[in-house]
């Protein structure tokens, strides 16, 4: 009996513990991410300097924002080549037909209609299958009675001119004609996301960066989720496709032996808090406004947000900071700022709408202060409970 005497004092002092340790704790409760007084304490104020620029959003500021010209990371226009991309290289097959007024040199004269007869030859190599011959590596043809003419780095116009030459003294007045029946000196590679990767010809008219990448089949995937690298001599030149379409400068023509990648790199958001779904968003082609991406994740959760404040986390252009007054320092990713949006003013449902959202933007809306407040009940009821079954079974097991 006097152990059941001790029990509710015992329990009385066991709930005292349990609540003052959940009433110190209660900065660590669950809150599915910062609350709302977190946030302020980590930004930048008048006085001290934060983590971060807390910026409220309004329609005038995101028109200040969309006042400064889009930029992307990288350029190619510093990779453009002059290299002409015409001109004969080892391992090229030529088409070469040589023309002998004479008759002399391939099996004699003869006459049609009273006329003499030109007697032509094309020269062929060992494989029977096509008519031409192949740049060794030496960068030349065997000509019969010329013997070896170097051909490369000569424009097919050049190099009739040269086999002509080699011909002279020994056939009156020959004509030559020589075409490229086969490229592969003058070709780039092709790799990544394109239906079929592989080599790729450079000609007169097909030497830019967007012929190459339509030879190749394209890709199946949206503009604005690739990004176009060239590899040359040791360098990288990084753009986004949509630069590529959209400037001219950055259309830049290729050279022999260059690497073409396009990467897919999908530009994607994330979600937080207190909305209907916490997930990752795949942004669609084009633009996407604050409104459209909270649309995707089925808005704000109605019993527990805070519409009050709606944020945006995100590495902000320095120019854009710099438009916006903001003086937080830059990080090598940007300046970090918060935006805020206070959902119950209708007015700024026009500023959500004005907004655009980049790519690893992240949305997060904390709990409102009821919900945050229910939260920290239901674990001080838990605990509670905790407290009453050791009481019923310490007093079982003494009976």
């Amino acid at each position: 009996m006097q152990t059941r005497a001790l029990l509710p004092r015992l329990s009385l002092r066991v709930s005292a513990l349990a609540l003052t340790a959940v009433l110190a704790g209660c900065s660590t409760l669950p809150r599915d991410g910062p609350s709302g007084a977190s946030v302020n304490a980590g930004a930048t104020t008048p006085e001290a300097l934060g983590s971060y620029a807390l910026v409220p959003l309004t329609y005038e500021v995101t028109e200040r924002i969309r006042a400064v010209p889009p930029q992307f990371f990288g350029t190619l226009a510093l990779s453009s080549s002059d290299q002409p991309s015409d001109v004969i290289g080892e391992g090229d097959t030529l088409a070469v037909s040589i023309y002998d007024p004479s008759g002399v040199l391939f099996g004699g004269s003869g006459t049609l209609g009273g006329a003499s007869a030109n007697r032509a030859a094309t020269l062929q190599g060992s494989n029977q299958n096509f008519n031409g011959v192949v740049v060794d590596r030496n960068g030349s043809v065997s000509v019969p009675y010329g013997g070896p003419v170097r051909v490369q780095g000569l424009t097919s116009t050049q190099a009739a001119a040269a086999i002509r030459r080699s011909l002279v003294g020994k056939v009156a007045n020959p004509q030559v004609l020589v075409s490229v029946a086969g490229n592969v000196s003058n070709t780039v590679n092709v790799l990544g996301d394109v239906r079929q990767p592989g080599r790729a010809p450079l000609g007169v008219n097909s030497d830019r960066i967007l012929d190459v990448i339509a030879a190749a089949g394209g890709s199946a995937r949206t503009n604005d989720d690739l990004v176009i690298s060239i590899q040359r001599g040791g360098e990288t030149f990084t753009a986004p496709l949509t630069a590529v379409t959209t400037q001219f400068v950055e259309n830049v023509r290729l050279q022999r032996g260059d690497v073409v990648n396009v990467q897919y790199k999908p530009r994607r958001i994330s979600t937080f808090g207190a909305l209907n779904a916490v997930t990752q968003i795949d942004m669609p082609a084009g633009p996407m406004t604050l409104t459209g991406a909270m649309s995707r994740v089925g808005g704000l959760n109605t019993n527990t947000a805070n519409p009050r404040r709606v944020l945006v986390f995100r590495f902000e252009r320095p120019e854009v900071a710099q438009a916006l007054g903001i003086s937080q320092p830059a990080t090598p990713r940007g300046v970090p700022v918060v935006y805020e949006l206070d959902f119950n003013d209708a007015a700024n449902v026009f500023a959500a709408t004005n907004m655009e959202i980049m790519p690893e933007d992240v949305i997060y809306v904390p709990l409102a202060g009821a919900a945050e407040m229910r939260k920290f009940f239901e674990v001080v009821q838990s605990l509670t409970r905790v407290v009453y079954d050791v009481s019923v079974t310490s007093t079982l097991n003494n009976d």
